[in-house]
């Protein structure tokens, strides 16, 4: 009786957790709907996943968090002190996309490289955070796979779910 009383508990411990996912996913959803103006297209995970070895990734985050983890082979841009000339030898034709934690940064910043003449630039919708979540590598700054994740503040880091990762600040 024991076994059976512990296994139902185990599996309705499963089934919790897996209920909350979609539940944190549609707050996720509504909160990027509120935050992003979508005039910058989006590409999700599983697209950009079957062609990250074909497209520029840009990593607007801060230096300090893109040394903690990035996308493998993105090149750090960053936000605050962006500049034009650190993107000086991409083509203006590249296949661009753009991340940060969320995909407020990337956003702001794909608005300006389209500005700038870049055509094709997209924003990976839900950023790192989306990434990490669907149990996607990530690596440090010596391009090894690391589990951590610089969340940029506690309060943004309640979108990062996954447990298999680690929250850095």
């Amino acid at each position: 009786m024991k076994v059976i009383y512990s296994a139902l508990i185990f599996l309705f411990a499963i089934l919790s957790m897996s209920a909350q996912r979609p539940v944190i996913a549609e707050k996720f959803d509504r909160k990027l709907s509120r935050m992003l103006s979508g005039s910058v297209p989006f590409i999700y995970v599983q697209e950009l996943e079957k062609i990250q070895d074909h497209v520029i990734l840009l990593d607007a985050r801060e230096l300090e968090e893109y040394h903690v983890s990035h996308l493998n082979g993105a090149i750090h841009i960053g936000y605050d002190r962006f500049d034009k000339s650190s993107i000086a030898d991409i083509s203006l034709d590249a296949d661009i996309v753009v991340y940060c934690s969320i995909g407020y940064r990337s956003e702001k910043i794909g608005q300006k490289l389209q500005k700038m003449g870049y055509r094709s630039v997209r924003n990976l919708y839900g950023s790192i955070f989306e990434w990490v979540n669907q149990g996607k590598t990530i690596v440090d700054s010596n391009a090894k796979p690391t589990p951590q994740v610089h969340c940029y503040n506690k309060k943004w880091s309640r979108w990062m779910t996954n447990p298999e990762y680690i929250k850095v600040y």
